[in-house]
């Protein structure tokens, strides 16, 4: 498994002329690091002073988003995997005999089909970053102030891992004929996009705003 190498294998082989891992497993590594990156702020927020000064219900948010966000990385650490493969429907469909109108039919049926299975991880993963930037929201807010550009670090690498998946997403729906599932798929893309780039610019300026 891609996840359990060293970070100097893992590097490695996302250089090497091998296509996996590629963009969307390291979209999906950014995203996991975003999620723990914000994790270490809450680590180094609870029982501080300024902590304790927080009224209840921040206090329960606070503790609620981090538990939330320690499945996200869960998540996202099983996408950096699950990516490597979510492109082998479509490899098994162009093997298939070709040489009856049947056997074109079914091949060409299945390539769609493997095409359509292919968005299921990036959308996945791209859908778990965004929740990532919700998440981050209170510790952009509350988090120690001392570890506020951790949030902002983490807020730039949960929308990297966010927009890097959906890149994903947009390459195989050029190769997909259906046109209803086509749009759909488009507008869920361009609705977690837009979603994306508003928090991530309201995260940053927060970071900004209690940086100076």
């Amino acid at each position: 498994m891609l996840i359990e190498n060293t970070l100097k294998e893992y590097v490695n082989a996302v250089q090497s002329g091998d296509p996996t891992p590629g963009g969307g497993s390291v979209a999906a590594l950014a995203g996991s690091l975003g999620a723990a990156l914000t994790n270490m702020v809450g680590n180094l927020t609870f029982g501080k002073k300024a902590y304790n000064d927080l009224d209840g219900e921040t206090q329960k948010k606070l503790e609620e988003n981090f538990k939330e966000l320690e499945k996200s990385v869960d998540i996202l650490m099983a996408i950096v995997d699950e990516d490597s493969t979510a492109f082998d429907g479509v490899m098994n469909a162009l093997k298939m005999p070709k040489e009856t109108d049947e056997e074109k039919e079914n091949r060409s049926k299945a390539i769609q089909e493997g095409y359509k299975e292919a968005l299921i991880v990036p959308l996945k993963c791209a859908k778990e970053c965004l929740h990532v930037l919700e998440l981050q929201e209170v510790f952009a807010h509350h988090g120690n102030i001392n570890a506020i550009t951790d949030v902002g670090v983490g807020t730039l690498l949960a929308y990297t891992g966010l927009e890097g998946a959906l890149f994903n997403v947009y390459i195989n729906l050029k190769s997909i004929k259906d046109e209803d599932f086509r749009k759909e798929t488009e507008e869920t893309a361009y609705q977690l996009l837009s979603k994306g780039k508003i928090l991530r610019d309201e995260l940053l300026e927060e970071v900004y705003r209690r940086l100076n």
